[in-house]
């Protein structure tokens, strides 16, 4: 909504008045890919959410199992509202489930369990990347909003003539630096998310959990759900770039008045 805005207004050469770049372009790539993930997701959970597992195991007695199995008694699970709000919190040591795969005995809810019960198993056992991305959360949180205010404001200072260029532009520069981290924070997620579905599947199947065939429809679930984030990443690279092709030129600009 901010570069929308900007955009109406010119940039990167001032004045109202929408300026089409090729750069816009840029935005597509992550766009079309959030919208497939975000329909295999949603087929792929569907249709396993129709396919109960054969040993009638709701999904919080399944992430029960696993926690148990690594000795990890004293993580709670609870129940929470929404769809796919799932989620390990490393702050409580707790295991959040959405109604529907809280008490839901399908391949879906027994999967996306297992996987959060996957994240509490990385803690337990220091995994880095997770604890890389815990430190980045706080950092992540004044990032995503400070950067889209810093990168507009530098763009509506960079084209006001009575305003010194420097200032636009450094505060587009900065704009950058923490849109940067909200990226690298991104690319962080993925080991993280890619580790905990690899562990549920193992968990699941070494404890007896799921069939083999079952298995694979698990593995269907994880794999829709780790594209999500394989997208996110690309669009927020494909948004970077965009920035950083929009400071570019706001700079030339600049070094021709």
């Amino acid at each position: 909504m901010t570069l929308i805005l900007a955009y109406m207004y010119g940039y990167p050469y001032g004045g109202w008045g929408y300026q089409f770049h090729w750069w816009d372009l840029l935005v597509i790539p992550g766009v079309l890919l959030g919208m497939y993930a975000q329909m295999k997701l949603s087929s792929t959970y569907s249709r396993y959410m129709e396919e109960p597992v054969a040993n009638g195991l709701t999904g919080a007695e399944a992430a029960r199992r696993v926690l148990d199995a690594a000795g990890l008694r004293s993580v709670e699970i609870y129940e929470v509202p929404g769809h796919l709000t799932d989620h390990y919190d490393p702050t409580k040591r707790a295991l959040f489930l959405s109604t529907e795969n809280y008490h839901g005995a399908s391949i879906s809810a027994v999967g996306v369990a297992a996987h959060e019960a996957g994240h509490a198993l990385q803690h337990k056992e220091a995994y880095a990347p997770l604890h890389l991305r815990m430190s980045m959360v706080p950092v992540v949180n004044i990032a995503s909003m400070g950067a889209w205010v810093a990168f507009f404001l530098g763009m509506v200072l960079s084209g006001i003539r009575a305003v010194s260029p420097g200032t636009g532009t450094l505060l587009m520069e900065i704009g950058v630096g923490l849109f940067s981290i909200m990226t690298l924070f991104h690319l962080v997620t993925l080991p993280v998310e890619f580790d905990a579905s690899s562990r549920a599947k193992r968990q699941l199947l070494v404890l007896g959990l799921v069939t083999r065939e079952e298995q694979e429809g698990v593995a269907s679930v994880l794999s829709a759900a780790a594209l999500t984030y394989v997208a996110a990443l690309t669009a927020s690279l494909f948004e970077l770039l965009k920035w950083i092709m929009i400071l570019r030129s706001v700079n030339s600009r600049d070094d021709d008045r």
